[in-house]
């Protein structure tokens, strides 16, 4: 299954008093690369976060935010440490004792005083458990449309295989008339140059010049790299790479053709294979 690198999806569900907001996006990158925004509160979850990605995707810049919100009704209730305030209301009043002028303290003062309030510590279990699957929920998204957006680039790759096909049936078509022509030439040449051209050495000249112009060659091979990119775009795993190989090959090919062009309809043929490749070349970029 092709699939694009591009994606985006959102997830959001409640859960014990928590409203959790996962967004996933990803990007091109050679590479997996994970990169986790958590709340301070999520953090002991990063490395699962990290772990799940990875069983999903295969290549791409990913970026796994996740926001929450707490329901006021959830909110802790303040809770007082009693020995703390004993130990406090006990010093305020040894020092109320000895000082001429005392300026009382109120109850909020204590309240802020450090250690009046008792540490809530909050079970977070279930909603940790719960970011995980809403994660899984979010990246099962995320592939979804990666490969839908795979569909539409396989849709126009294999397009451009075809539009290549054809030009490579154009230029064999035209390989019978080019060497009539390089023959036609090469033959006026020596005509003009000697009275007599000797016939051996004239096939002889002309030979080795069809050999330096022969694109039967490149024809061929663009066409096994074009059966190739085929084959592969049937295949279940990530491909990108091998893709963006082919692509390669088959530029090389697409300039020599050009370079060994002995007419204009040929030179043509070249740059519009050319464009093709770039075009498949392109939408490549983003395949897994």
């Amino acid at each position: 299954m092709i699939r694009s690198m591009t994606a985006f999806a959102s997830c959001e569900a409640e859960v014990d008093g928590y409203t959790l907001i996962w967004e996933v996006r990803s990007v091109n990158h050679r590479y997996l690369d994970v990169s986790p925004r958590l709340p301070e509160i999520f953090r002991a979850i990063e490395p699962l976060v990290r772990e799940r990605t990875a069983k999903y995707l295969k290549r791409g810049k990913v970026d796994c935010n996740l926001f929450y919100k707490k329901d006021k009704k959830g909110e802790e209730a303040i809770e007082i440490n009693e020995d703390r305030l004993s130990q406090l209301l006990t010093a305020a009043t040894k020092i109320e004792s000895s000082m001429d002028k005392f300026q009382a303290i109120t109850a909020l003062d204590v309240l802020r005083w450090p250690g009046i309030q008792a540490e809530v510590r909050e079970d977070l279990v279930l909603v940790h458990e719960k970011a995980i699957e809403l994660l899984n929920d979010a990246l099962a998204q995320l592939l979804n449309a990666r490969e839908r957006e795979g569909a539409d680039i396989v849709e126009m790759i294999e397009a451009r295989c075809i539009m290549i096909d054809e030009q490579m049936v154009l230029a064999k078509k035209r390989l019978p008339v080019v060497q009539l022509q390089i023959r036609e030439k090469l033959q006026k040449k020596i005509s003009d140059l000697l009275e007599e051209p000797e016939q051996a050495r004239l096939e002889q000249e002309l030979v080795y010049f069809l050999q330096k112009m022969d694109v039967e060659e490149e024809l061929d091979r663009l066409e096994s790299h074009v059966k190739e990119v085929r084959r592969i775009l049937g295949q279940q795993e990530p491909v990108g790479r091998r893709l963006d190989f082919l692509m390669q090959e088959l530029n090389r090919e697409a300039n020599t053709l050009g370079s060994k062009s002995a007419d204009i309809q040929t030179t043509n043929i070249s740059v519009e294979l050319k464009v093709l490749i770039e075009q498949m070349r392109e939408q490549i970029q983003n395949i897994e």
